[in-house]
């Protein structure tokens, strides 16, 4: 769906081409789905080049899942596809989600290996990591989890360490020289890139093809608004996505997924991302209750949209917390490790971002909503007594929690967690076939040009992105690459 959008409007071409070099595959963007695309393609033996406006890698996230088919029931294979287009609102292209059923297990792995040769912070948490999902659907599967970390380590460092290997092995990357125009012929075939090098622009030719993995927009604010306007009060977790793969594609004939976009805005640091989930208590700053607490943290952005919100909201919950999770049989951490995400413990903080925990322990409610920040704290104090009221009658007359979900916060000493919700990604792009050819407005390929990640549309279609599958976005941005890497050089 691009219509008259301004940000679509097509340039004039570039002509004052300073260089022209030959490849067989050019990438543009040097990220989770296009390193993977890149190396895996000089593995099979092209001559490949990645283009990358910024001067380094760039990659967010940890995790990335594969399901490894050989360990799997091939009928609850099948049931995962179809749990994920329902997790879509069934406007996903089920030929993507199987090829990510189908290969992600062998991309994933690959990754993970080559992430050890280039000595990055690498490990495959496997199945376990998995186990809500499994148990939740009955359902006999076998992962393989890539996590870059722990953190503040994360895929961009990965990446880094994949790219430095990658140039050693005959990879040409141009760092600092963003792609502003796609070369296309007569026939309509993409056959090269126009880059800015610090030196003019130069013009990469691709022999096989072209592979567009430049992420999402979420920089762009023009698009945000008009794709998510739901979003503009919500600050943004990372920079430099304008865009721009987008755009070079709609000039060059592609389209954009019809509005409706899918969203990533999540929190998963201010506390622990086990208990994210956990329907403990949930209250604005301004003290009231707001939601069913048993919906996902991925639909809490949701709630939160407006000025006033930016996204902030608290969980609280009382000393009774650790049996409460195993009753429900929900995720936690216990009173000793929950305290590396709190700031006022002293103790060694690993595996977290310092400065964005923000889990407290108090012996009041009145001294734990202050550490909260909470602006009205004799209103979150009435809502704290009803709410235990109601979980004493097991009866919630405000939004209908099951009264097994219920958690009375009534023994001290009191816990909270301040979550700033913040969007990620957008995870709707440019429409694209089964292949991730990019397709044109009659859904016919244009030749010689793919997307891969978050460029690519047609592989979400709720209005947030889907927690079923620990990991799914980078899993499948692996994938993707490694796949399309593939399908140009025929060994598919």
């Amino acid at each position: 769906m691009n219509g008259q959008v301004s940000f679509f409007a097509k340039p004039e071409p570039i002509t004052d081409i300073k260089d022209v070099k030959e490849y067989d595959i050019v990438v543009i963007g040097a990220g989770s789905p296009g390193i993977p695309c890149a190396f895996k393609a000089a593995e099979l033996g092209a001559k490949v080049a990645i283009v990358q406006k910024l001067k380094s890698a760039m990659a967010g996230g940890n995790f990335g899942a594969g399901l490894v088919l050989e360990k799997s029931d091939p009928y609850d294979v099948q049931r995962l596809v179809t749990l994920l287009e329902a997790s879509s609102d069934h406007r996903a292209k089920r030929g993507l989600l199987e090829m990510w059923a189908h290969h992600s297990g062998e991309a994933v792995r690959w990754t993970i290996e080559l992430a050890k040769e280039a000595g990055a912070q690498v490990k495959d948490l496997g199945t376990p990591v998995h186990a809500v999902l499994l148990k939740r659907h009955g359902l006999q599967l076998e992962f393989t989890t890539c996590v870059f970390g722990p953190k503040p380590y994360n895929t961009g460092q990965g990446m880094k360490a994949i790219c430095s290997l990658a140039q050693a092995r005959g990879i040409d990357i141009y760092y600092g020289t963003p792609a502003e125009q796609l070369v296309q012929g007569e026939t309509g075939r993409i056959t090269g890139v126009i880059a800015k090098s610090p030196d003019g622009y130069i013009q990469l030719n691709a022999k096989k093809g072209v592979v567009v993995a430049t992420g999402d927009y979420a920089n762009n604010d023009e698009m945000m608004h008009y794709y998510l306007p739901d979003m503009d009060n919500l600050g943004r977790k990372r920079f430099g996505y304008d865009g721009d793969g987008h755009k070079m594609i709609a000039w060059a004939g592609g389209r954009m997924e019809n509005v409706g976009h899918t969203k990533m805005a999540h929190d998963m640091d201010s506390g622990p991302a086990s208990m994210m989930d956990s329907p403990y208590l949930r209250v604005k700053l301004n003290g009231k209750r707001f939601c069913d607490e048993s919906v996902g943290m991925e639909l809490m952005n949701c709630y939160l949209t407006s000025k006033e919100d930016q996204g902030h909201y608290c969980q609280i919950f009382d000393s009774q917390y650790v049996e409460q999770a195993k009753q429900m049989g929900y995720g936690y951490e216990d009173f000793e490790s929950i305290k590396k995400w709190m700031p006022e413990e002293k103790v060694e903080h690993t595996g977290v971002v310092p400065g964005l925990i923000a889990t407290f322990k108090a012996d009041t409610l009145e001294e734990l909503a202050e550490k909260l920040k909470i602006k009205d704290i004799p209103t979150f104090i009435a809502t704290v007594q009803r709410y235990n009221a109601m979980a004493a009658q097991g009866q919630d007359l405000e939004f209908g929690v099951p009264k097994e979900r219920l958690c009375p916060v009534v023994k001290p000493p009191f816990y909270g967690i301040h979550r700033r919700i913040r969007f990620t990604v957008s995870c709707s792009g440019m429409v694209v076939n089964e292949r991730l050819q990019v397709l044109d407005t009659e859904d016919n390929p244009i030749e010689g040009l793919y997307a891969a990640g978050n460029v690519a549309g047609n592989f979400y279609g709720s209005t947030d992105y889907p927690l079923d599958v620990f990991g799914l976005n980078l899993g499948h941005n692996y994938t993707q690459g490694y796949v399309i890497a593939k399908e140009l050089m025929g060994e598919l």
